[in-house]
């Protein structure tokens, strides 16, 4: 069990450690230190439903429908093209300070409809989770495949809080305006380049 336990452990841990999204996301509430305990929950819990999904059924429904994945691919585009574009705005805008006080007064719904959006609409979410996982989780044996997505999503959930956390810590070293700046320069052209990515994906 506690080999089954650890196999999923650390294939979780590989895909989910590269920065995408969902990472950017949380570092920068953590560093902003605005709800970002509550952000980590829900990247957590929105990533043990699609572990549980993919390792009990799910990857199936996606190799199936091809339209499905379309949708998610290009809504996901669209996202990371808004969501880059805004870090890039608030990156040279002359009063970065004034910018990042706008970014704060951001209200709780906002935030979580931002996230949730970031999650489930970034398509190598899916991959991971339905493809990789579940493809590798559905070929152990029904008694300890449960085994497999508990250390998976042991993971996920250790990753999340421990990055919101650090970030949250580092706030008052990565709140300076030039800090500010390459942070905000550097998650834009992380979204820009997932989003070129998924595009060249989806015409293919």
């Amino acid at each position: 069990m506690l080999a089954v336990f650890l196999q999923g452990f650390a294939l979780s841990a590989a895909m989910i450690l590269p920065l995408g999204p969902q990472n950017v996301f949380v570092m920068n509430q953590g560093i902003r230190r605005q709800y970002h305990l509550l952000v980590a929950s829900l990247c957590a819990l929105s990533d043990i439903a699609l572990i549980c999904a993919g390792i009990f059924g799910g990857s199936a429904l996606l190799h199936r429908s091809s339209l499905l994945l379309m949708l998610v691919t290009w809504g996901g585009v669209a996202f990371l093209l808004w969501y880059g574009w805004g870090a890039f705005r608030t990156a040279f805008s002359r009063h970065i300070a004034l910018a990042s006080v706008a970014e704060l007064a951001q209200s709780r719904w906002r935030i979580v409809v931002s996230m949730l959006a970031v999650t489930w609409l970034n398509p190598h979410v899916y991959l991971d989770t339905f493809v990789v996982l579940g493809s590798l989780g559905s070929q152990f044996a029904p008694e300890v495949r449960s085994w497999f997505a508990f250390g998976a999503v042991s993971a996920s959930a250790v990753w999340f809080f421990a990055l919101a956390l650090l970030a949250a810590w580092l706030s008052p070293y990565l709140k300076t305006p030039l800090a500010q700046r390459i942070i905000n320069i550097l998650v834009g052209l992380v979204m820009w380049a997932i989003a070129a990515q998924l595009a060249w994906h989806g015409m293919q």
